[in-house]
């Protein structure tokens, strides 16, 4: 396990390092994000998704549970703020997402930790003060956290 920790400033620069990690996610990647409200992380996955090469608006599916989208791998963009229980993952089988042909995204995933594997890749975002820095902490396998630079962040 490798980890990386970069610091952006605003939304494009957060977008710009998503699309440089969406280029490093394989069939069956889960990736669980961390943060506070308006830490960044929706704003990290429409990055991740354009990246993935998928057209169109991202959006968190708080309401939906889960919202699906078509790209170079199937994105699963999970948002799981609202669940009453983590059991409730089951009622939408979340294991036909989680090991299938794409990628998973989990917003608030420290609400669910009994349902992720192991080997799952985490994105801690954490605002600095109180403006639009934020510092996004990537632990993951060296594969997708390796020299993963963007150039102006």
């Amino acid at each position: 396990m490798a980890t990386v920790k970069v610091r952006t400033d605003n939304e494009v620069k957060t977008k710009a390092l998503a699309r440089a990690f969406a280029a490093r996610l394989a069939v069956g990647d889960i990736v669980a994000l961390i943060g506070d409200l308006g830490a960044g992380k929706t704003t990290f996955v429409q990055g991740l998704a354009e990246g993935l090469g998928i057209d169109g608006p991202v959006t968190s599916p708080t309401f939906a549970l889960v919202n699906q989208y078509s790209g170079r791998l199937p994105l699963y963009h999970f948002d799981v703020y609202r669940l009453d229980h983590p059991s409730q993952l089951e009622d939408i089988g979340y294991e036909e997402y989680f090991y299938g042909d794409g990628v998973s995204v989990i917003e608030w995933a420290n609400l669910i930790e009994s349902y992720l594997p192991d080997d799952i890749i985490t994105i801690s975002f954490r605002k600095l003060g109180a403006g639009s820095e934020r510092e996004i902490e990537i632990a993951g396998p060296e594969r997708v956290v390796k020299d993963l630079a963007v150039e102006g962040l």
